[in-house]
């Protein structure tokens, strides 16, 4: 009963992603782990199950967090309201983009001339 899939049809690619982001992160600490261990004079059993013995415990971690209520109710929540959003098109994404990109060269080349402006003035008051 403890390790059962609550509402198993809901949120499945929220919990999904999750899962295999948590696990993806675990596993790349446990091989850092396992780098150092194996960098000591340890026993080889111990440089390899300790990092194991860790994936596998974080991973049992997330599977239950996961698919605890009140986590799982919040993750098929966000999966509902990620569907209902009015995503823009790519045609407006580039435009968008190309205008944010000429506002900034803009903005800088007016900031250059400012500067340069009133580094002649003061050139000319100081020297």
């Amino acid at each position: 009963m403890a390790m059962q899939v609550y509402k198993p049809g809901q949120g499945k690619y929220t919990r999904l992603t999750s899962g295999i982001s948590v696990a993806v992160v675990v596993a790349i600490g446990c091989y850092e782990l396992w780098q150092r261990l194996a960098a000591t004079d340890m026993n080889a059993w111990i440089i390899f199950m300790v990092p194991l013995m860790v994936f596998v415990a974080i991973g049992v971690a997330t599977y239950w967090a996961l698919n605890k209520p009140s986590v799982a109710d919040f993750l098929i929540a966000s999966e509902g309201e990620l569907k209902k959003v009015n995503w823009s098109s790519r045609k407006e994404v580039a435009v968008s983009t190309f205008v944010v990109i000429l506002v900034v060269v803009v903005m800088a080349a007016l900031l250059g001339a400012t500067d340069m402006v009133f580094q002649l003035v003061f050139d000319k008051l100081l020297g």
